[in-house]
This record gives C-alpha cells, sequence and structure tokens, in this order.
C-alpha cells in the first residue's frame, strides 16, 4: 500500500512562578535531595578522522541496536565478535545460524512489546464478530457489507482501483485515499493478506468495511510510526474498478 501519513509531535512545557501579595504561613523546611552527580565524560582521545569515525559509528550502531533489539545484549560478547569479524577470525557460528538466531530475538522482543496492543486487538475483535452483520472467514478476517456491488470480482492477479479510509481500534485513522482526492490502483496480491482476501469477496461497485487481525495486516513490526506492532486494524473500501491481469 502507499505509504502511510507520518507526523511528529513535539511538545514544551513551561511554567511561571508570581510574587503573592498575601503573605504564606510559615512551613517546616524540606530537605531537598541530593543532586545526582553529573555522568563522567568520555575518556578517549581521537588523534585524527579515523578514530572520531570509529567512535561515531560505535555509538550510531550502538543505539540502533538499542531501540531495534533491546539492550540486554551481551555487551563483551557483542564486542569481541565484532573484533573477530574485523579480524577475519573464524565465527563460532555459520551464516544461516547467525541469521536464524537474530530473526527468533528479534520475534520474541517484537512479541513482548506488541503484547499490549495484541491483547487490545483480540479483545476487539471477540466482540466485533457478534455484531450483527458481521462476517468472519476462516483466517479470522472480518468484513461488513456496507454497499454490495454488481460487477465481477478480482482475482489475486487483477489490480484494483479503490478508495479507502484506515484506522486503528481506537478509532485513530491512519489513511484515507478520499481525503488525496485519488483512489488507489494496487496490485490485488501485493497488498496486505486482509486486503488480498477481502477484495476478492467484493463485486466491482461494493464498499465493505473490514476488521483485520494484526497477523493479516502488519504483524508483530507494525507499520511505525503510524501503526504499532501487532495492532488490528478497520478498513473501509469501495472497489471503483479492475484491471484484469494477464
Amino acid at each position: 500500500m502507499k505509504s502511510l501519513f507520518t507526523i511528529g509531535l513535539i511538545g514544551l512545557s513551561s511554567f511561571s512562578v508570581f510574587a503573592q501579595t498575601k503573605a504564606k504561613p510559615k512551613q517546616a523546611p524540606v530537605k531537598k535531595p541530593a543532586a545526582a552527580a553529573p555522568a563522567a565524560a568520555s575518556t578517549l582521545h581521537f588523534s585524527n578522522l579515523q578514530d572520531s569515525v570509529s567512535y561515531a559509528l560505535g555509538i550510531n550502531i550502538a543505539q540502533s541496536l538499542k531501540k531495534d533489539i533491546g539492550s540486554d545484549l551481551n555487551t563483551t560478547i557483542l564486542v569481541n565478535a565484532m573484533k573477530e569479524a574485523f579480524n577475519n577470525k573464524p565465527q563460532a557460528m555459520d551464516d544461516e545460524t547467525l541469521m536464524r538466531v537474530i530473526r527468533t530475538y528479534s520475534e520474541k522482543a517484537k512479541e513482548k512489546e506488541a503484547a499490549g496492543t495484541v491483547k487490545e486487538g483480540q479483545q476487539f475483535l471477540e466482540q466485533n464478530k457478534t455484531k450483527p452483520g458481521v462476517k468472519t472467514t476462516a483466517s479470522g478476517l472480518q468484513y461488513l457489507v456496507l454497499k454490495e456491488g454488481t460487477g465481477e470480482k478480482p482475482t489475486a492477479a487483477d489490480t484494483a482501483i479503490c478508495n479507502y479510509k484506515g484506522s486503528l481500534i481506537n478509532g485513530t485513522e491512519f489513511d484515507n485515499s478520499y481525503d488525496r482526492g485519488e483512489p488507489l490502483t494496487i496490485p490485488v496480491g501485493a497488498v496486505i493478506k486482509g486486503w488480498t482476501e477481502g477484495l476478492q469477496l467484493m463485486n466491482k461497485g461494493a464498499k465493505y468495511k473490514f476488521f483485520i487481525p494484526y497477523e493479516l495486516a502488519y504483524g508483530l513490526r507494525g507499520a511505525p510510526p503510524t501503526i504499532p506492532g501487532g495492532s488490528a486494524l478497520i478498513f473501509e473500501v469501495e472497489l471503483l474498478d479492475i484491471k484484469k491481469g494477464k
């Protein structure tokens, strides 16, 4: 699907202290907590550009790892592994094992981070499937027919032209083709699983509302920063036209 809107918010707060014309009653003095000792400055010294860029890359790599993977890594092993790689030492794991271990760790970290969002989505879908008119497919996709169409249905090999708006289950809207004034043209087989399945249920001219579990949407990764990992999604989709695939 097209890239989603990205909105950054920066909050600033300030306060003012005004003199009081009326004298305040005396209060017992409150002992102030001791100020935290300032963090010690780095003792590293850079004698050339290579030193400086080495430090900059080290900081950058560490910050990226903390953000994407977590801070509970064994930094001693991490640094030693980097030294071995730079010095072309034999690896303790082959490349296939390396990727499998990283993928497994990353998936577990994402599961832990998204657990609350996943639970909220599951509870929402469990309640939603009991509402009048809502149907549930074998995959777990839920849909509500807002308007039936009269034309043919697309296949996974076709291209769909549609208007849509998408939101989180709390009502936060993250994308809207109506507001852009331009419908989306997309191969049916190239979108998230919930769309691929849902579009093939629709006749040309139909308008459906889809309630998509995270497994059929953007998974545990999500689509940061607009869609958190593990999010169930709601889409209203209007199928305007179909371009047949070869």
